[in-house]
């Protein structure tokens, strides 16, 4: 917050009494809060914009930038409304160095993958770096952690004390993706966390995947106002019927602007006001390859929505639906100084990039250094776990029995899982997968010394056909999860992660073909962009050599423990029938020898 004198230097700068630091002429402003394009030009002062007017003359002084925007167009820095950083596997400057000169001035997030590791007070030192790094982030405490149902273990839980606690604070900008089960459970820390919230106007984000109907209706009983997780155009439509602000996702692993956009397309024009974008969790080579928000920019005007619409998308709708139109969202007097140069609305191909008042990038070459800070040992990754046995990867059964069938966690898609029952053979009491029948093991070992949970399952859908592969960065709790069809690979897939403080690895035959080392909290690194990109396409390649037909075998074993994904989930607490909100024993049934 900024002191009182702050304000009036602000208030004389407006009157063009103190000069501007920048100024921009020469530009055409997309103005997203009216909808038309003009030419105008744009005086800064510190981190705001203190004019916007077709004469800034009285606003420059002998120490001001000029910058030459002739022929550009100025854009909004853009917002995404809903990501969790840490699944970039990238620390916040690494992260801002990667989105920031593609336009993204601006995020909302839980970082929830943190607050699992290291607490909700670990996160000073995140803010920290957050506030000296060009990138804004617009922090929603979670509603609750974990998100699991059934509960699985992570370092810390969020409550309700910690909602009333924080809400009240500038910091917190609303609570954090709460998830409809827990509406529908009437969690009483949830409920308190809601009562909490709109006690002091904060809104409540939301995350109800297919839930439509009575579903939805009940759902909305939480006064949520904003939700990102819609599978079809319908359901879309229809929670934006219902008052919601929805936002569309568009992920590195699922991807819905095609699908959800037809709502807007195909349905009611009008619901574009009341739409933005959010990407969720991205990987770096998807980023590097595609962008961020200007993607979406891209894609959305590909699918026939005007450009002007698309940029409101991204910025101004936004903006608003998180409460923060009063800071960002467009360029206007009084609004933070995130601004972007593009060659014109139709291709959106940002230049350069002004963020919290600062030049970040001219004519697409980075004007500051990005630079991680120190890690503190808090920080530092850390899995509390003995070095596992080959015998703990081992589904162990009767000795009698010849023959089990097992129900799979059969993965559909990245965010599908279904049930499917296989039958597998019994060696010695041991319950084998089958590369014929697509069936692997996979465990989730619990990360934290805080009780040794260790749990077996089975998955199918992935044509693993040797070798194993494992994970320390897995939402929502982030534990060790592992995947494999040979017991001796998973055995050291596990222990390089533990020997090494978190990461993800491929092993085949014995021998480690891809690590990445993940050394901020198990599920983050400060490696450089291309450096990072450069590890997971190892990952990637070596995960396909174990036969994986997966677009992305690493993100979607990371995904296994959410259970908020249908049907099926494995945690550190066992399988998950997330249809019942409870347990469920993978053995369905033996067969005994003759």
């Amino acid at each position: 917050m900024i002191s009182v004198n702050e304000l009036g230097n602000y208030i004389d700068a407006g009157a063009a009494k103190i000069s501007a630091d920048i100024v921009i002429e020469n530009g055409t402003l997309i103005n997203v809060d009216t909808s038309e394009y003009y030419l105008a030009n744009v005086a800064i002062y510190k981190e705001r914009i203190v004019a916007v007017d077709s004469d800034i003359s009285d606003y420059i002084g002998e120490n001001t930038k000029r910058i030459d925007a002739t022929g550009k167009y100025l854009a909004p820095g853009m917002i995404d409304g809903h990501i969790h950083v840490e699944c970039s596997k990238m620390g916040m400057t690494r992260f801002a160095q990667a989105v920031v000169p593609r336009g993204t001035t601006s995020i909302v997030s839980g970082l929830d993958e943190y607050i699992s590791v290291i607490g909700v007070d670990g996160l000073d030192e995140i803010f920290d770096e957050i506030d000296h790094s060009p990138l804004k982030v617009f922090w929603g405490l979670p509603y609750k952690t974990p998100y699991t149902i059934p509960k699985s273990t992570i370092a810390y839980n969020v409550s309700a004390a910690d909602h009333e606690r924080i809400q009240p604070t500038e910091r917190s900008y609303g609570v954090w993706e709460t998830v409809r089960e827990a509406i529908e459970t009437k969690d009483e820390d949830t409920l308190k966390a809601i009562l909490i919230s709109q006690k002091y106007h904060k809104p409540i984000f939301g995350c109800s995947p297919m839930a439509t109907g009575k579903d939805l209706n009940q759902f909305l009983m939480g006064r949520v106002h904003v939700d990102h997780e819609s599978y079809s155009h319908e359901e879309f439509l229809e929670k934006a019927r219902k008052g919601i602000h929805t936002v569309i996702r568009e992920s590195s692993v699922t991807k819905f602007l095609k699908e959800n956009i037809r709502a807007i397309t195909e349905g009611a024009p009008g619901v574009a006001r009341h739409t933005s974008f959010c990407s969720d969790d991205v990987t770096a080579h998807d980023l590097l390859k595609n962008g961020h928000l200007d993607h979406m920019v891209h894609l959305a005007i590909k699918a026939g929505v005007s450009p002007m619409t698309a940029i409101q998308m991204a910025t101004l709708n936004s903006a608003e639906a998180y409460h923060i139109d009063d800071q960002v969202g467009s360029i206007a007097p009084g609004k933070d100084a995130d601004i972007l140069l593009v060659d014109q609305p139709g291709t959106f191909n940002v230049e350069s990039v002004i963020s919290k008042g600062k030049v970040i990038t001219l004519n697409q070459e980075e004007q500051v250094e990005f630079v991680p800070p120190v890690r503190s040992k808090r920080l530092q990754g850390s899995l509390k776990h003995d070095l596992m046995q080959k015998s703990d990867f081992m589904y162990q059964v009767d000795q009698n029995d010849q023959t089990a069938v097992v129900r799979t966690i059969n993965s559909v898609g990245p965010f599908v899982r279904k049930a499917k029952d296989v039958e597998l053979d019994v060696t010695n009491g041991i319950v084998m997968p089958d590369v014929n029948k697509d069936v692997a093991m996979v465990s989730v070992i619990e990360r934290f010394g805080i009780n040794q949970n260790q749990s077996l399952g089975f998955i199918s859908g992935w044509s693993l056909q040797n070798g194993a592969i494992a994970t320390s960065a897995s939402p929502d709790d982030n534990n060790l999860v592992v995947a494999g069809v040979d017991f001796d690979d998973m055995t050291l897939a596990a222990n390089t992660l533990i020997q090494n403080g978190g990461g993800q690895v491929v092993v085949k035959d014995g021998k480690i073909l891809a690590l990445l080392e993940l050394p901020i909290a198990g599920i983050t690194t400060d490696l450089p962009l291309d450096q990072l990109v450069q590890k997971e396409l190892e990952l990637k390649r070596a995960a396909n050599e174990l036969g994986s037909r997966l677009p992305d075998p690493l993100f979607y074993l990371s995904f296994l423990p959410i259970t908020a994904i249908p049907d099926l989930a494995i945690t550190d607490g066992g399988n998950v029938d997330y249809t019942k909100l409870s347990y469920f024993n993978p053995i369905q049934s033996t067969t005994k020898k003759n």
